[in-house]
């Protein structure tokens, strides 16, 4: 028998079902859910009949209950917990649709709110009225269905703008380009492939923090640059890029070449996390060339998958040429996006979460999230076998700190609470862990690759995924986990525990392969042994060694209970 044959598991299934076909007749459906041996569930042509729908129910659930549990995902940045008033929420208005503005008023209203919510949390250039307290902002924006869309409706709008520019000029519209970090998440790259921009990658270094290093930013503008991403919120390792220095930058270049670079901030995470957690940081609408930021909803605005805003901050930098005003659905809107019908309730929710948590609560639940990255990355390093490249554990210096925050005069009459500066002495970023192994582990086992030590962690239950950094730094892999709301401390010591457990099991099955290797003389049964209870102990997780360890101290102890065969007992 060869180890490497496959065996095509649903073509045996078919072959054995035909051969042995013994289908039985049941008049009531109740009894075809408990003897359904003979039945599959169709799977790539639909069925000719009609099925119990909690027949069906049951075969959609079992397969679902094979997915991972959205609580210990640490691999994404999407919010995986809703409470039971926001369930209620999402049921009573899961049929209305976001497109339909004569219909549904309210819904439409609710996301005009937000807009202008998160625009002065952006720190949009606002007019206030003394009488009523109230900030007036001249932004425009979309509520749309993640940051995906949002990128590419900021980006068609740098580049809409930028052809206006050069026909005004008399100039060729061919060729365009766009200026983006390695590191960029693939909607950003995504963007330039779809809308034929050249793309131009700066490199990342561990020198810039393994974000963009701005040093190389200079020699990629030219007159066919229709502006630059700005990532606030690496998807590696949760880094700021350096908005308001870039934006430096491009005075320089404007003052020597003449040529005039927009930024668009992708904060897909960072643009919910920093107003609350870094209120100073020089990074939004008060940096003169930010025209346009994007978030996800779905992300840290807490709310479920399929919400992300895009938002001007001027009416006039959304080009005309980009919005359509229909006549449909009973009304005429003026509207701007990839998509039109969409599900509405994740607006809902989002308005919910801003009148529910204001600012003291995003504040209260993103430093909880911070802090709790801080001591895993401490933890991590603490343990000697882990070496972390994300920076929020990292404290900086005063001189520094107030190099990267705010002290215009729109923060001379905004006075934040304690809670949300307190996280002002270390590294901004996002509440993400980015680590790999030390140097001296990698040095003394070079044997033990991390893709191994991130399986152990699923088969914990935990996914933490490792994966390559961008081209620039291809030779290190790295681990991430995200700290969202729903890892709590008590997960969070969990984690570790299972981490610890993890590499200390790799570390010592390596130190028996050796062993083995280096003893040639051993009989086959010494290997056979050894063989075994190394794949015993990688298959349990460590469990059968923490038990033979056991069964060592309490021999030393002279208790010998369980050792005599004939002994054993079952488990109830």
């Amino acid at each position: 028998m060869t180890l490497s044959k496959h065996v095509d598991a649903e073509e045996l299934e078919h072959k054995l079902l035909k051969k042995h076909n013994t289908k039985r007749s049941y008049k009531n459906e109740q009894y075809i859910s408990r003897y359904d041996s003979d039945e599959k569930i169709p799977k790539f042509e639909i069925p000719e009949q009609s099925s119990d729908k909690e027949l069906v129910y049951k075969y959609l659930s079992e397969e679902l209950t094979l997915d991972g549990n959205p609580t210990l995902n640490l691999a994404s940045f999407v919010n995986t917990t809703i409470d039971d008033i926001q369930l209620q929420l999402v049921t009573d208005n899961i049929v209305k649709n976001l497109a339909d503005n004569d219909e549904y008023p309210s819904l439409i209203d609710f996301q005009q709110r937000c807009i202008s919510i998160i625009s002065n949390l952006w720190n949009a250039p606002a007019t206030f009225n003394k009488a009523t307290g109230k900030r007036s902002v001249n932004t425009v924006g979309a509520a749309t269905t993640g940051s995906s869309e949002a990128i590419m409706l900021a980006g068609l709008a740098l580049k809409k703008r930028w052809q206006e520019k050069q026909k005004a000029q008399g100039k060729s519209i061919d060729n365009p380009n766009i200026i983006m970090a390695t590191c960029a998440q693939v909607a950003l790259e995504k963007f330039a492939r779809y809308f034929d921009v050249e793309n131009r990658l700066v490199p990342i270094t561990e020198e810039s923090g393994h974000v963009i290093d701005s040093s190389k930013i200079k020699e990629n503008v030219d007159e066919n640059t229709i502006g630059i991403f700005v990532i606030l919120g690496s998807t590696f390792t949760g880094a700021f890029e350096p908005v308001e220095k870039i934006n430096n930058l491009l005075d320089e270049i404007e003052k020597e070449k003449g040529i005039d670079v927009r930024i668009h901030v992708d904060g897909a995470s960072g643009g919910f996390v920093a107003p609350f957690v870094y209120p100073h940081l020089k990074w939004d609408f008060r940096v003169p060339r930010v025209d346009s930021i994007n978030t996800s909803g779905h992300k840290y605005g807490l709310t479920t998958a399929g919400l992300g805003w895009v938002i001007w901050k001027d009416q006039d930098l959304l080009p005309k040429s980009l919005k359509f005003s229909l006549d449909y659905l009973g009304g005429v809107e003026e509207t701007f996006g990839l998509n039109f019908s969409r599900a509405g309730f994740p607006v809902i929710l989002q308005y919910y979460n801003f009148l529910h948590l204001g600012r003291e609560g995003y504040t209260k639940v993103f430093n909880s999230c911070i802090e709790n990255a801080r001591l895993l990355s401490n933890m991590l390093e603490g343990s000697e076998y882990f070496e972390v490249l994300s920076v929020i554990h990292k404290k900086i210096p005063n001189a520094e700190t107030k190099a990267i925050t705010y002290t215009g005069p729109h923060e001379e009459s905004t006075k934040h609470s304690p809670n949300s500066i307190r996280n002002e002495n270390f590294e901004p970023g996002l509440p993400v862990v980015a680590f790999r192994f030390a140097k001296k582990l990698r040095e003394d086992y070079p044997e033990i690759p991390q893709r191994i030590f991130s399986t152990l962690l699923r088969n914990k239950g935990f996914i933490v995924p490792n994966y390559h950094l961008s081209p620039d730094e291809n030779d290190k892999e790295i681990l991430r986990v995200v700290v969202r709301t729903s890892l709590s401390l008590n997960l969070l010591e969990k984690l570790f525990v299972d981490i610890v457990d993890s590499i200390e099991l790799l570390i010592q099955s390596c130190v028996t392969v050796r062993e083995m290797i280096a003893a040639k003389d051993n009989s086959d049964e010494q290997n056979k042994e050894a063989i075994y209870s190394l794949l015993l102990s990688i298959a349990s997780n460590g469990v059968e060694d923490a038990k033979q360890f056991q069964h060592k101290l309490l021999d030393h102890a002279g208790n010998h209970h369980g050792k005599n065969k004939k002994s054993y007992r079952g488990t109830c």
